[in-house]
């Protein structure tokens, strides 16, 4: 895997680059053998820790690929005549007409945040962007038959968390994922949706405008070549990659049997922050919530409340206002500081920081950094060491 991950690390490729027309050798037969019936992520990992690179495993002998676990004889067959099963001309033909880029997992633009699964894609297809911004995300999931009461609420938090400058994380499903995606839209924020099949099959089919409308602002995304049809049994799949992708999943209106929980479960098995909005105690459409509260996930009625579960960042962030002033985030939870808050907590570092040079850096009036440093205390950001010294906590 890791001589694979070099070479396709190495490829040049720019933010908006069409990986389909710079795609090696290597990224060739890596896309052959995900193409492939039968060879999923798990055995391809097993393949590629075996003979190390995609081209070795394509021009295995049939004793070294049956000694690889997961690959009996059906397997062996399809490997050795792989040629005959798919074409990587067509696909790669499709994703270029279609505007598809390819993330290779390994790749400096493949998501980190996937990368801690167990079993993360080797190619993601990706209509429109993903950045390194998108790991301040929210996962909003609920159920496909929403009441009025699920839609505003799911409306309501995904609008203003993407109006903080938080991406909202969905499966384009109806109903709740629905709802998330077009708040974040109307909230001039940044939404992904991924999908549970190929992009040449968007369901439900009504949703097309609105993967359409998603790519302008973030991405679809699918680990199913284009022309996989979407099944039942790929919708857990997909729920793993929004729990990774998520730092915190929120439940909307979720029945008991809900698959909106198996991504709840998911997302707290990947120790990532898991909440649920309540509903009535009367409502069968909110159980699921209710047991996810019961089991230990943090209730919430506002966006404010799923800003506080979004942790320290495992890289800085950096967002921009309306008036183009960046920011670099260290926590989700700096997201509702104001400007000056901000500018003050970003001179503090984890060491004693003295509060005199830190006055003097902001050039603000020392009455006004000892008030925010305050709020700053209160709010716990940062402790006092001294009279004279903070630091962040």
């Amino acid at each position: 895997m890791d001589a694979m991950n070099d070479s396709i690390r190495n490829e040049h490729h720019g933010d908006h680059e069409h990986d389909i027309d710079t795609v090696d050798v290597d990224g060739r037969h890596l896309l052959k053998l995900v193409l492939l019936p039968g060879v999923g992520p798990r055995t391809l990992q097993n393949l590629l820790t075996a003979f190390g690179t995609p081209g070795e495993v394509l021009t295995a002998n049939r004793e070294a690929l049956q000694r690889v676990p997961g690959v009996g004889d059906k397997l062996v067959h399809v490997l050795q005549t792989a040629d005959d099963h798919v074409d990587v001309d067509d696909v790669l033909d499709w994703c270029s007409h279609h505007d598809v880029r390819l993330l290779f997992r390994g790749r400096e633009d493949y998501p980190e945040t996937l990368e801690e699964l167990d079993d993360p894609p080797t190619v993601l297809f990706v209509r429109g962007d993903v950045r390194r911004s998108d790991a301040m995300s929210v996962g909003i999931v609920g159920t496909r038959h929403a009441s009025p009461y699920g839609l505003r609420q799911a409306r309501r938090i995904a609008m203003d968390l993407a109006l903080a400058g938080i991406t909202v994380v969905s499966g384009l499903a109806r109903g709740i994922d629905t709802a998330a995606h077009q708040a974040a839209i109307e909230g001039h924020g940044r939404t992904l949706a991924f999908l549970g099949g190929g992009l040449h099959h968007l369901y439900p089919a009504e949703n097309a405008g609105l993967a359409d409308e998603i790519t302008k602002c973030g991405a679809v995304i699918s680990e199913s070549p284009p022309m996989v049809k979407p099944r039942s049994s790929l919708f857990p799949q997909r729920n793993r990659l929004i729990a990774a992708m998520s730092a915190v999943t929120l439940v909307i209106e979720a029945p008991q049997r809900s698959g909106s929980l198996i991504t709840a479960r998911l997302a707290g098995e990947l120790g990532r922050s898991v909440a649920a909005l309540p509903g009535s105690v009367t409502s069968r459409g909110s159980r699921g919530c209710h047991e996810l509260i019961r089991d230990g996930a943090t209730l919430v009625q506002h966006a404010a409340d799923v800003m506080e579960l979004l942790g320290p960042m495992t890289h800085s962030v950096t967002i921009q206002d309306d008036d183009g002033n960046e920011a670099e985030l260290h926590s989700g939870r700096e997201l509702m500081l104001n400007e000056v808050e901000r500018q003050i907590l970003s001179g503090i570092g984890s060491e004693a920081t003295s509060i005199d040079l830190l006055t003097a850096s902001c050039e603000l009036p020392p009455s006004r950094v000892a008030a925010v440093l305050s709020i700053l205390e209160m709010k716990a950001f940062i402790r006092r060491l001294s009279g004279q010294y903070v630091s962040r906590i």
